[in-house]
């Protein structure tokens, strides 16, 4: 399979048009249409429904969206690859890439960051942001260096990095709701409240441990990825989310305010990457320098 013509066909797809394709390619339209038939003939596929003659727009089929998303990831990882092998042996430079769920951990990636950009200016960091099963399936793929997980690891398959800090549950409410008033939250409190949890398998049984009942049997309202859209729902009175603290600038909040939980409730964190990985000199400078961080970890410079 040409990659020149996996772009050809993410042209298409962008513009929904072979016509404005061949345009934006600078090809002419019968030229590009040969480069994908053959395309489809050789992955024995239909991968585009052409319009009627009064109509140029194109739709993907089934196959076509497979097709666009795995494109996608193999020009991403063909970029990343040619960065790293351009770069003269004698200069740290490059990209570093990490996914991660929300977390104030990330606040150790942002002072590493810091600490190596006087060094080497010209690292430069991508984070990408999902749930457990995004960050494995993007470190899987070669498509990050580093992930960011809470789940049990696979020894077999990857190398870890044990973050010294936890993040720390409790519930997010108005500052006008009855449990404003605690110190912290029991999980008798919560039982006939309306909830906003995590929809991260991994968090629901932690958090069906905690409050000592299935989350099935109680009241969850809504469920979220991106707490920033939770704690919208809270402000608006539909629910308490229950999250990780300092996700959010509560002490700003004129409307909102934080909990922890009690019996106390704490979440540890690992760093991974693939086994036998073969780093750039950008993501092994920013490994070394968080395994520095992590071995003098009661310095003040990192306290969060």
């Amino acid at each position: 399979m040409d990659l020149r013509v996996l772009q050809y066909f993410l042209a298409v797809a962008r513009e929904q048009s072979i016509t404005a394709a061949a345009e934006s390619l600078h090809l002419s339209q019968p030229t590009l249409s040969t480069q994908l038939k053959a395309l489809e003939e050789e992955l024995g596929k239909q991968l585009l429904i052409r319009g009627s003659r009064g109509s140029r727009k194109v739709v993907l089929t089934e196959e076509g969206m497979i097709l666009r998303k795995r494109a996608e990831e193999i020009l991403d990882l063909v970029r990343k690859t040619e960065n790293e092998i351009s770069l003269s042996n004698d200069v740290i430079a490059g990209d570093v890439c990490i996914g991660t769920g929300e977390s104030n951990i990330i606040r150790i990636f942002a002072q590493t960051a810091r600490q190596l950009q006087q060094k080497y200016p010209d690292i430069h960091y991508h984070i990408s942001s999902g749930n457990a099963d995004f960050v494995m399936d993007q470190l899987d793929k070669g498509l990050i260096d580093f992930g960011l997980l809470y789940d049990s690891v696979d020894m077999s398959k990857y190398d870890t990095l044990k973050v010294p800090l936890k993040d720390v549950w409790g519930v997010l409410m108005r500052r006008d709701s009855p449990l404003a008033d605690r110190e912290a939250v029991r999980p008798e409190d919560l039982w006939d409240k309306p909830l906003i949890v995590s929809h991260q398998a991994n968090a629901r049984r932690v958090l069906s441990d905690w409050l000592k009942r299935d989350l099935s049997g109680l009241n969850v309202v809504a469920t979220y990825n991106l707490v920033l859209n939770a704690s919208i729902l809270t402000d608006e009175g539909f629910g308490y989310t229950i999250c990780y603290d300092k996700l959010l600038d509560i002490v700003k909040s004129e409307s909102l305010c934080f909990r922890p939980l009690t019996p106390a409730l704490k979440a540890e964190a690992t760093i991974v990457w693939k086994k036998y990985q073969v780093f750039s000199r950008a993501s092994e400078a920013f490994l070394r320098q968080l395994q520095k961080n992590f071995s003098r970890f009661d310095s003040p410079s990192l306290s969060t």
